[in-house]
């Protein structure tokens, strides 16, 4: 029996509609990909433009006056023809970061080609991957290898200008160098922060001043949780590298019990599961053995031949590392770390890092 003629041009219009559609989203997906290209595109311009700047006026200097203000009065000079021409992205201060840009940048191990040039070549090489904005902020980082270790996390990890500056807020690299040894500390500058073993995903402390909870005693754990789901995001974040979330109040059952781990996750760069406990006070051996029993259930019962063993991680407000030593065996893959509610001083970290370091070369 032949379908009604209606039918059939009611099913092909249908079909038209999701056809269109199809290719609605197919254009809107190509225009997408070719604005970030061309941003990008034009963000590594202006990168390399303000570098061959910024070479122009380090190359003039030392040809001109040995004057001890003929740099001032270069950039002055600079910025008061160039800001009327172009612009406030000529001013003062905009053209002294791009002489220091070019000062810093070209110290790297002869990355950049130092050669005089008028205009930028085409086949010169372009190992800049972050936005002007970017640079001037990591340019305000003194230690070079906090620096390096910033441009590589920023450029991996696709930071945005506000991310980075909480990350540098929150002195990632000093809470990542203080739960590392000498050797791992030099390769956060070379390579970044690599996840190969358990311990590398570690802090101490962890910051979570984006949930915004005040620093008081009145909040429970149950608090702390729900703000951290609601902030999830932000908190993956800050756990770092290849974690994905799977549940809160994750529940197993043996013996008529039943137990709840606060927060399950799994890490595609470890290939294991993530057990994470929170304490508001401080970490007690009882804490530590029930955080034993998590980590035994899930290498038992949940895991699978092919994935690595569970990594139990204990946040809270004080730790006491004489309790962790004696109650953990030495290849537990159970680790605990302070959290803080608020931004730490970055100077307490650097000092801490100091001290630390010391202890290690007397150590050595």
């Amino acid at each position: 029996m032949k379908k009604p003629k209606r039918i059939v041009r009611v099913r092909g219009a249908e079909l038209a509609v999701r056809s269109i559609a199809s290719l609605v989203e197919q254009v809107r997906s190509l225009v997408h990909s070719a604005r970030r290209a061309a941003a990008s595109s034009v963000n590594t311009l202006q990168v390399r433009t303000n570098f061959e700047i910024g070479r122009l006026i380090v190359e003039h200097e030392q040809r001109g006056s040995r004057r001890a203000d003929y740099g001032e009065l270069v950039i002055r000079t600079l910025a008061d023809k160039l800001g009327a021409e172009f612009g406030r992205g000529f001013s003062k201060r905009n053209l002294e970061y791009m002489r220091q840009f070019y000062a810093e940048y070209t110290t790297r191990s002869g990355q950049i080609a130092q050669k005089p040039s008028a205009q930028l070549p085409s086949p010169w090489p372009a190992p800049f991957t972050l936005s002007w904005s970017h640079y001037v902020l990591l340019l305000t980082i003194k230690n070079p290898e906090e620096r390096s270790f910033y441009e590589i996390e920023a450029t991996q990890s696709g930071w945005s200008l506000p991310e980075l500056k909480r990350q540098l807020n929150s002195g990632l690299y000093e809470r990542l160098a203080l739960s590392r040894n000498k050797k791992q500390v030099r390769l956060l500058a070379e390579k970044g922060h690599t996840v190969t073993q358990p311990s590398d995903v570690l802090k101490d402390p962890y910051i979570l001043e984006f949930l915004g909870l005040e620093e008081k005693p009145a909040y429970t754990e149950s608090d702390l949780e729900v703000a951290i789901i609601g902030k999830l995001q932000h908190f993956l974040l800050e756990l770092g590298k290849g974690f994905l979330f799977e549940k809160r109040q994750k529940r197993f059952t043996f013996d008529e019990d039943h137990f709840f781990v606060d927060l399950v996750f799994y890490n595609r760069l470890l290939r294991c599961y993530v057990l994470v406990d929170l304490k508001l006070d401080k970490l007690t051996h009882q804490d530590l053995g029930q955080m034993q029993m998590y980590v035994n259930y899930f290498d038992r019962f949940v895991k699978t031949p092919g994935e690595n063993p569970t990594v139990g991680i204990l946040l809270c407000k004080r730790k006491k590392k004489t309790i962790i030593e004696l109650t953990l065996p030495k290849n537990a893959n159970i680790f605990a770390s302070q959290y803080q509610l608020y931004l730490p001083s970055k100077e307490d970290l650097k000092q801490r890092l100091i001290e630390w370091t010391e202890e290690i070369s007397d150590d050595s």
